[in-house]
């Protein structure tokens, strides 16, 4: 299979090098298509204004100097002398569990792949601090592709999250719903010398709701939750009519 591998951390980050490797390890052609450091939290940001650099590093390695959502636009219009038939995000370091995806980097190269026809899969690891230990992850979606691929279909892109395992642990799966997820930050605003003020967010305290079934609930379980998450918006007219019509069908 040719696997195309992007995220958000940066083309050398230790999650997209272990999905690398996990898929040389199993036959697959790997090509490494990633921005040239990091752009998390670039949800699904596109660069129009100004030109983007492509850089080769190694044999079908290559960086850009814009979004995940720019790699994966690249490479579907040719940029790489490589077709791929499906593309893998990741492994992000730490979470996009529920409303992290709004904006997410890693979930947007997987739903932009999505939106030109090829599987898209975004992967992360559960985990805030060190260490992070991507090899169980990165072996347990490489092994389990073709089951994921048989979850996508263009009006969708798939969500995994998994908590930290040893080397040889292989996760279960487990189908979860989305959570939801409120961000406790904090504003701290410093006046400069130059006249500007200057603000940052710090804390950084995540609260969820309870939900059954969720992305949460079953990475606290120790499974890697898998999701599968609409491409295009939906509104809530359009779901009623979809679901109305479903069931006149059945009928």
């Amino acid at each position: 299979m040719n696997i195309l591998l992007t995220n958000d951390d940066g083309y050398s980050s230790d999650g997209i090098r272990a999905l690398a490797v996990a898929a040389r390890n199993e036959g697959h052609e790997v090509w490494i298509f990633a921005p040239d450091s990091e752009r998390s939290a670039q949800s699904h940001a596109m660069t129009l204004r100004n030109p983007l650099k492509v850089r080769r590093h190694a044999d079908r390695e290559y960086s850009c100097s814009g979004t995940p959502a720019d790699c994966v636009i690249l490479a579907g219009h040719g940029v790489l002398p490589f077709k791929p038939d499906i593309v893998v995000s990741g492994i992000n370091r730490g979470p996009n569990l529920g409303t992290d995806l709004i904006y997410s980097g890693t979930a947007a190269a997987a739903r932009q792949a999505s939106m030109i026809g090829i599987p898209g899969i975004a992967v992360s690891l559960a985990e805030f601090r060190e260490p992070f230990r991507y090899r169980a992850l990165a072996a347990t979606v490489i092994e389990r592709l073709p089951e994921l691929i048989s979850l996508w279909t263009p009006e969708l892109f798939i969500n995994i999250n998994a908590p930290n395992a040893e080397d040889d642990h292989r996760y279960e799966f487990v189908e979860s719903v989305p959570s939801r997820r409120v961000y406790m930050d904090t504003l701290k605003v410093f006046e400069g010398p130059d006249g500007h003020s200057y603000c940052f967010f710090t804390d950084g305290r995540v609260e969820t709701e309870p939900l059954e079934g969720s992305d949460e609930q079953a990475v606290g379980r120790g499974a890697a939750s898998i999701s599968r998450i609409f491409v295009y918006p939906r509104s809530e007219e359009a779901s009623h009519i979809a679901r109305n019509g479903a069931t006149e069908a059945s009928r």
